[in-house]
This record gives structure tokens, C-alpha cells and sequence, in this order.
């Protein structure tokens, strides 16, 4: 039974998600992750085996204790969801089993319209690693997965890099879980309306992992998870620790930009690397 919109609000409000970041500099960026031409797919096979494999060695990076003083705490952002969209459900509540098929008939927003699978997310249910990308591309939007095409090859490789791979400690899913495409039917990044009516079924995915540390894959990711400007470019998030609820968050570039500028494969490494010593801090706090 659908509850009113002013109960679903109260809701809303005591579920608290989203924390703050204070902007600090400017850096232009702009990330979608779009299907590749035919030329760009000829060259991907080389782009991929280089991937992280041919990436510099681990830089210098600081021993936990260090870190420790450049995590940031932030308050929880209740997220403004448009009355209209109200998908009217105590998805804070729920278990994986009854999230997924809320999540695949979900019509919260006008993505359900185009949408022929939803994304709802893969990989190990108490993963260390929590990958979080934009959303579903043209292929993801057919098979129903997150990260099936030329990046997602190279997203792997990443993953391989840290010691982890699909299924095995690492969970990946996406900020929202219909593919959205603009009027020629080409991939683009979603409004905040739509980040707004879907981020829930995030937040609730990230309560159930419980990840050690969270990766975010490009702008999309990194603002809508901190609850920063749509419009924060992602070279000003990284090189240092977030935070969302608690849980370590690094920002780095998506893999299909990646793909387009391999010579930024070399930051995206370092912050693989700042992600990795992030691990011991929540290790050092548990035992303390």
C-alpha cells in the first residue's frame, strides 16, 4: 500500500543522506561515459592491456597516522526528491532480497522510460571495495550489469592492480540504475533530479556491504556521494580523503575517460594507491 507524500517525506528526512564538502579550488572537467566510434574501439585492446599493468611505481604515500589527519568529517545532506517522483517505499529498511526487485520496477524518474534493463549492481555482498560509477551505459542498459564494455575491461584491470577482482572483495554499482541518454539517444550525465530519486537504493546498498572504502569513478560519482554542486570538477576532489557516513571516499577518474586521456592513468593510480593506505585506518580504529 502506497503511503502519502507527506509520510514518505518523513521518511526522507529520517534517513539523513549525503554529506558536505567545502569547494576549495577549480579545476574544468566534463565526464560521461558514451559508446565508443569504431576507430576508438580499434585501439582499445592496446589501451586496455596497458591499462594499469604499464602505470609508475607506488608513489610515496603517507603511513595511516598521517592520513588519519586528512579525513574529513562532514554532516549528513538530506537529498531533496521532487514530490511528483516520490517512489513511496522504506527502502532504508530493506534486505538485498527485497531491494533488487524494487530497484527493477522502480519509476521514481523518467528514466524508467527508455530504460530496457535496470543496473542494479554486482559483485560480493561484503566487499572491502565499493566501486561507484555514473550509470548505465548502451550495453549495461542491455545485459542488466554495471561496467560490461570497453570500460569495464579496463576497470578490471584496475581492480587487479589492488588485489581484488569481481565477485571477490569488491562490489561495483552505479549512482543511478537506468541508463540516461539525451534526444539523440546518445549517453549523458543524469540531472540532480534524477541523482535524487535514485540515490537511496545507493545508500541503502552501501549500508548492506558496509565497504572498508569507497572508489568513486569520475565527477557524477564524487558529488552526488559527498552531496557537492553537480557542477564540482573531479580534479578538485582528488588527491585526498572524503568521507561518506564514516567510510573512506576516493575520487578519481572514470575508466572511459581514462580511455580517452590514457595519459591520466598515472593519477588514477596514485589515487588507487591513496585508496589502499586508507585501509589500515579503519583497520588501526577497530582495534583501538
Amino acid at each position: 500500500m502506497l503511503m502519502q507524500s507527506n509520510d514518505y517525506s518523513r521518511v526522507l528526512y529520517e534517513m539523513g543522506v549525503g554529506p558536505l564538502w567545502v569547494l576549495r579550488q577549480a579545476e574544468a572537467l566534463t565526464l560521461t561515459e558514451a559508446p565508443m566510434s569504431s576507430t576508438e574501439t580499434a585501439s582499445l585492446s592496446s589501451d586496455v592491456v596497458e591499462a594499469v599493468t604499464d602505470t609508475p611505481a607506488i608513489p610515496d604515500i603517507p603511513q595511516a597516522d598521517a592520513l588519519v589527519s586528512v579525513v574529513v568529517s562532514v554532516p549528513a545532506k538530506e537529498i531533496a526528491v521532487p514530490e511528483e517522483n516520490l517512489a513511496v517505499l522504506p527502502v532504508h529498511s530493506m534486505s538485498w532480497e527485497e531491494l533488487q526487485p524494487v530497484v527493477e520496477s522502480c519509476r521514481a524518474c523518467g528514466l524508467c522510460q527508455g530504460r530496457k534493463k535496470t543496473v542494479f549492481g554486482t559483485g560480493d555482498r561484503q566487499a572491502k571495495w565499493l566501486f561507484v560509477g555514473e550509470g548505465p551505459g548502451y550495453n549495461e542498459n542491455l545485459q542488466g550489469l554495471p561496467f560490461v564494455g570497453a570500460a569495464g575491461q579496463l576497470l578490471d584491470n584496475m581492480m587487479k592492480s589492488l588485489g581484488v577482482q569481481r565477485g571477490d572483495q569488491a562490489y561495483i554499482a552505479n549512482i543511478v540504475k537506468c541508463r540516461p541518454t539525451d534526444q539523440q539517444g546518445k549517453d549523458r550525465p543524469p540531472t540532480a533530479d534524477e541523482v535524487a530519486a535514485c540515490l537511496p537504493y545507493l545508500h541503502r546498498q552501501i549500508e548492506l556491504i558496509a565497504p572498508q572504502v569507497i572508489v568513486a569513478l569520475g565527477k557524477t560519482a564524487a558529488v552526488s556521494l559527498l552531496g557537492l554542486d553537480m557542477e564540482t570538477p573531479v580534479g578538485q576532489l582528488r588527491g585526498k580523503l572524503h568521507q561518506f557516513k564514516g567510510i573512506p571516499v576516493v575520487a578519481t577518474y572514470h575508466p572511459a575517460y581514462l580511455l580517452r586521456k590514457p595519459a591520466d592513468k598515472s593519477k588514477a593510480w596514485i589515487d588507487l594507491c591513496l585508496a589502499m593506505k586508507s585501509l589500515p585506518i579503519i583497520s588501526a580504529s577497530s582495534a583501538s
